[in-house]
């Protein structure tokens, strides 16, 4: 009973370490971000993203979205612009799981060994990378960009959405950095 709990807690981090984004932020220090409350997107970089157009309206639906809901404005003369782009690249795990059959006994006796195991398991995904830039319109210079990198999942149309949904979500809580904020 003890042991199939502790295999279940161990298959559920399993589960959501597939589902893990990693976020990192980089931004202008010198840059005032309290000035930055309308936004608008730059159409001349989205333009560049190497995804689909359909994937394109996702991302920028998801963006719109979460900045409203941190009090940003929309704006046709915006102080900020947004853009995004994104990568991808196929990856390849390697586990080699080498048990050498001792088992479970007390002591150790050369004959009694269970044998030699060498299990190799490979396993290939392809990993995104999605980049979202704020850019200072006045100043025309990039003053934050956040970068969230996981594992994607195109099952279907659903679970596309959700995902990017999950990694814009991401990327966007970390705007602005925590030592420059609005007021």
């Amino acid at each position: 009973m003890k042991y199939s709990k502790l295999i279940i807690v161990v298959f559920a981090l399993v589960l959501s370490s597939c589902n893990a984004i990693k976020v990192t932020t980089d931004y202008d220090t010198q840059a005032d971000f309290s000035n930055l409350k309308t936004f608008a997107f730059y159409k001349p970089g989205i333009d560049k993203a190497d995804i689909s157009d359909l994937d394109k309206k996702r991302v920028l639906r998801a963006i719109e979205r979460e900045l409203l809901a941190q009090g940003f404005t929309k704006s046709e003369n915006p102080a900020m612009l947004v853009s995004f782009f994104t990568k991808s690249r196929e990856r390849v795990n390697v586990n080699q799981n080498y048990n050498a059959g001792y088992g479970w006994r007390f002591g150790w006796n050369p004959w009694m060994m269970n044998g030699m195991n060498n299990n190799v398991n490979v396993s290939q995904f392809t990993e995104g990378t999605l980049f979202i830039d704020f850019i200072d319109k006045e100043k025309k210079e990039l003053v934050w960009q956040g970068v969230g990198t996981g594992a994607l999942k195109m099952d279907n149309r659903e679970k596309k959405e959700e995902r990017i949904n999950l990694f814009v979500k991401e990327i966007i809580s970390r705007f602005p950095p925590e030592s420059n904020t609005r007021k």
